[in-house]
């Protein structure tokens, strides 16, 4: 068109299209759009056109030598701003203004990419600390197991439980598929009137030590209904001498004895189950 006119920014180069009402609203100064340079638009005008030679042999001069822009021309727009004298000129960029920009970026400095590295670290660093975390909740959770299958690590879950104030327990079988009644017996103690004497055998057949199970005795009577229920913590049956932590040996068994003052029942029959609170 015959009124266009192009004008480039001398601090970034950016080319912008504008008109002479555009250049006499501030009596030519404008902003750059993309680098904020306030410059003079009328001494910086360009032109698109091919160089025009004075001769066929003389070379162009002054602004005809550089060439044409090979920046993409960009529309200049002049909003009202009363409150800063000069107008802002900015860009509005078209597809080969974006392609380019997107150039730009892809062949960025070293320096640009440094901060996303870091970031890259830190957040491989994070996620290996959590990680860590993750496994050594779950260490402290399975701790019995693991110091059961793995001995050696017993002595460093020891001094780990003395500071935490933990311990380590010995494995429990809670579907009692290696825990069994071999034997069990209930009879009166013919020297002592109401008093029961039961015994039993408990077997452990698992290759590892299980933890003493409790023991529930239900007195019956002639009819199997309940008389009376009991439950012996394994203190109750296993002895004032017995290891507790350190469990039934594995593929051992050991046998129980407990007496029962039944003075105040009449029963019988009984019933013996072992479980785990």
């Amino acid at each position: 068109m015959p009124d266009e006119k192009y004008t480039r920014c001398p601090g970034c180069t950016t080319v912008f299209r504008v008109t002479p009402e555009q250049l006499a609203t501030r009596t030519g100064q404008v902003r750059c759009g993309q680098c904020k340079t306030v410059f003079d638009g009328i001494a910086q005008q360009v032109s698109l056109s091919p160089p025009m030679r004075s001769d066929a042999g003389a070379p162009p001069v002054g602004e005809a030598a550089l060439g044409l822009p090979t920046v993409t021309p960009r529309d200049a727009q002049v909003p009202e701003l009363p409150s800063e004298p000069p107008t802002e000129a900015s860009a509005v960029p078209d597809r080969d203004a974006i392609a380019e920009t997107a150039s730009e970026d892809r062949f960025a400095p070293a320096a640009s990419k440094k901060p996303r590295r870091a970031r890259t670290a830190a957040y491989g660093v994070a996620i290996a600390f959590l990680v860590l975390l993750v496994a050594a909740q779950a260490a402290f959770h399975f701790r019995d197991a693991i110091a059961t299958f793995w001995p050696a690590t017993g002595p460093a879950f020891a001094r780990l439980c003395a500071t935490a104030g933990c311990a380590i327990q010995p494995l429990r079988d809670a579907a009692m598929s290696h825990l069994s009644i071999d034997a069990s017996d209930l009879q009166a103690d013919p020297a002592h009137r109401g008093l029961l004497i039961l015994t039993a055998t408990v077997r452990n057949r698992a290759g590892w030590p299980l933890a003493y199970p409790h023991l529930e005795l239900t007195l019956t009577d002639a009819q199997d209904r309940i008389v009376v229920r009991r439950a012996l913590a394994p203190a109750d049956y296993a002895g004032g001498t017995t290891d507790l932590q350190r469990g039934i040996a594995s593929n051992g068994e050991i046998a129980l004895k407990v007496f029962i003052d039944a003075s105040a029942t009449s029963q019988a029959g009984y019933r013996l189950y072992m479980f785990y609170p």
